[in-house]
Order: structure tokens, then sequence, then C-alpha cells
């Protein structure tokens, strides 16, 4: 889904992993896509970090910025979104998408422990985000 994203954004964006991602790298951007998987109904530990390690040293320096997320889900997606969403609050961040949550529908220990497979229409709306987000910031609508 990230993949998909950033070939939707085009040469402007710039992908990484939530263990990649520093300070400097938020503060470096105009705009944010937060993407993850939902793990026990939240976002995913390495996601966790990330904002973890990144919230205090951007705190006040970010605000107004563009976010939306991209969301896999083994049922609804919703406890993830909330997490990321009461954090860009706290950073005074502006959603400027719809959510994008893939629910994948795994739901037994098996379905659960399986590799999973988004289909091509999950991520052809996965580089649509990416290209509206990247479009915006070009024109300066975000």
């Amino acid at each position: 889904m990230a993949r998909a994203a950033f070939d939707g954004a085009g040469e402007s964006a710039l992908l990484l992993t939530a263990q990649e991602v520093q300070p400097d790298h938020l503060l470096a951007a105009a705009g944010y896509l937060f993407v993850c998987p939902e793990n026990l109904a939240s976002m995913s530990g390495a996601m966790k970090e990330m904002f973890d390690r990144c919230y205090y040293p951007v705190l006040g320096r970010i605000e107004g910025r563009p976010y939306s997320t991209a969301i896999a889900a083994g049922s609804d997606g919703t406890g993830a979104q909330r997490q990321i969403d009461r954090i860009a609050t706290g950073w005074r961040l502006r959603r400027v998408a719809e959510p994008v949550i893939v629910n994948l529908a795994a739901q037994t220990p098996e379905a659960i422990l399986a590799p999973k497979t988004v289909g091509d229409a999950e991520l052809q709306v996965c580089r649509e985000l990416g290209a509206a987000l990247a479009q915006g910031l070009a024109e300066g609508i975000f």
C-alpha cells in the first residue's frame, strides 16, 4: 500500500519505513501519508515507536501541515485510525483526505498468520491517494 501511494505521488515523495523516519524527515516534509497495518486493534508497534521517538522533537514545529492515512486491517482498522488521528491532532496536522482502510478480513488464527495480498483495486486507491496528496502540495492547495 505504501509503495502504491509512493508510486502515485511520483518524484516529489520520499518513502521511508517507520524505523527509518527521524524528526528531521518530518520537519523537511510538506505533508505526510502515514501507512501501517493494524495489529490487535492498534497501529503497528513500529509506527507507534516512530511517533514516540519523533513526537516531542517536532511538536510546535509542523502545525497545519496536511496528512492522510492508509491502513491494512484484519477487520475494521478504526483502532489504528483513531490512534494516528489523536497524534495528528496533538501535532495540529490537517487531514486532507478520507482514510483508506483496506479490510483483509483476517479473523481466524490461520488467516491472521497467512501472507496477505492487497487487491489491485485497493492498490489503485492508494496510488490515487498518493497522487492527490502530491498534487495538492505542488499546487499549494494544502
